[in-house]
């Protein structure tokens, strides 16, 4: 059965979430998201793996440790956007990396299985309450992705303050709704369901089209879609420029 580590609504200092991750059992399975593992060719792990089909997305071929990643609530409803940020998680955590979600509490679990996330190591935080940034920067010390949800806009300030903890822990910040600054911002742009054939049977799958903006490498748009269910039989959709318009 999953372990998953739940701090229900609550004030949470630093030295508190501390304490709470002791008393779960945790403590020696967690390590500092800046901790980097080093690979046989001696480079420090600084690229945290994402699905197949999302890799054209990120310049670094993944998230890179240290960086901001926003999921925009842009597109046709919560699901798309919830849909993504379940999509970005799942190959890092596949691959051993703990995640966290941070104000999200009626986030799908099946969902998140279905997709690959390893639920065995994803600490949820349904609702911090108003001290939710503590908790977000406490957790960006030992998490190797964060997710924070805030409950309205964020003030650049803020985001930005959270922004350099993330550089400074080696760790991967991702915002989710309306966040100032990111270095790269995934929205869903479209998709469709498959399974009704010649107009009869049941919706099997759905395709979710992903698109990208940011700044510096990341500012060219580019989309790739993503089936839900995914199909590991089924070869990735390339991730290819978006159309521009034309005067």
């Amino acid at each position: 059965m999953a372990q998953i580590l739940t701090l229900k609504r609550r004030t949470v200092s630093t030295g508190g979430l501390s304490e709470l991750v002791r008393s779960h059992g945790l403590t020696g399975l967690v390590r500092p998201a800046s901790a980097h593992v080093l690979r046989s060719d001696g480079v420090g792990e600084r690229i945290l793996p994402v699905l197949p089909e999302l890799r054209g997305l990120f310049p670094a071929g993944g998230l890179r440790r240290g960086s901001t990643v926003a999921v925009a609530l842009r597109g046709p409803g919560p699901f798309g956007a919830t849909s993504v940020l379940l999509a970005l998680l799942a190959a890092a955590s596949a691959a051993g990396s703990w995640c966290a979600v941070v104000g999200m509490p009626s986030l799908g679990l099946v969902a998140a299985a279905e997709l690959g996330i390893a639920l065995e190591r994803l600490a949820l935080v349904p609702d911090p309450g108003p001290e939710w940034p503590s908790v977000v920067a406490a957790l960006l010390d030992g998490i190797d992705v964060v997710v924070a949800a805030p409950p309205g806009p964020v003030p650049a300030t803020l985001a930005s303050r959270l922004a350099a903890r993330a550089r400074q822990r080696g760790s991967v910040l991702v915002g989710y709704g309306q966040w100032t600054g990111a270095d790269l911002v995934l929205e869903t742009a479209g998709g469709g369901w498959s399974g009704l054939d010649q107009g009869r049977g049941r919706l099997s799958r759905r395709a979710l089209v992903v698109s990208r903006h940011g700044r510096g490498a990341a500012a060219r748009p580019r989309e790739a879609t993503v089936w839900i269910p995914r199909d590991p039989a089924t070869p990735p959709v390339e991730s290819a420029p978006l159309l521009e318009a034309t005067a």
